[in-house]
């Protein structure tokens, strides 16, 4: 799912980046996996679906108004650590593949292909090398994902040095489905882990 061909998607973008990395604060990064089709892959912003790309982030658009769950809890977590401003000022939130998959009209996450991993290796170093230029912390990275996202990330990490650390945090999607009813305290989970990083960094 390559959305950022559409123009609607180019101008979500746009504002939306234009509007919280317009400056030159640096900031922690934080990888998801790949695009779902109800999200980023609407959006093409990460873990921002059209309902919250509107109502959390102030930028108005057409899409249809769909809700993801992982977008769901990121921006609970987003607004109980401040609002999208601030966190955006802090943290800046990416994906392993910022091209998202599709498997008889299902997400696909690229780990679930051995094929697909070998496949996208290349570009996924690449992506991740051009986004560590724009200005991040490399003392501390945030893996969305406990499991083969992070082992893979960790993998790769081996190879290519680029964090002194990789911390990971509990997937939105596994929470959604798995851990409601305990929700709130995954997302002090999170934040407690955010802010944690940012003590350390800034002391």
């Amino acid at each position: 799912m390559d959305v950022h061909k559409d123009e609607a998607v180019k101008q979500s973008c746009e504002l939306f980046y234009a509007k919280f990395y317009n400056d030159n604060y640096k900031r922690h990064l934080m990888l998801g996996i790949n695009p779902g089709r109800f999200g980023g892959g609407v959006t093409g912003i990460p873990f921002t679906d059209p309902i919250r790309l509107e109502k959390d982030c102030g930028i108005k658009n057409n899409f249809l108004k769909k809700q993801e769950l992982s977008s769901l809890f990121i921006y609970e977590m987003i607004n109980a650590y401040g609002g999208a401003e601030k966190f955006y000022q802090e943290f800046y939130i990416s994906a392993i593949s910022p091209l998202g998959f599709l498997k008889d009209g299902k997400n696909l996450n690229y780990y679930d292909d051995k094929m697909l991993v070998k496949k996208i290796e290349p570009f996924v170093v690449d992506c991740i090398t051009k986004q560590l230029s724009f200005g991040l912390y490399t003392d501390v990275c945030f893996c969305i994902g406990e499991g083969e996202n992070l082992k893979y990330l960790v993998q790769l990490n081996d190879r290519h040095k680029w964090f002194a650390e990789i911390k990971a945090l509990p997937h939105p999607r596994f929470i959604m489905q798995y851990r409601l009813k305990q929700k709130e305290d995954y997302v002090q989970k999170y934040i407690t882990s955010l802010r944690n990083v940012l003590l350390i960094t800034l002391t």
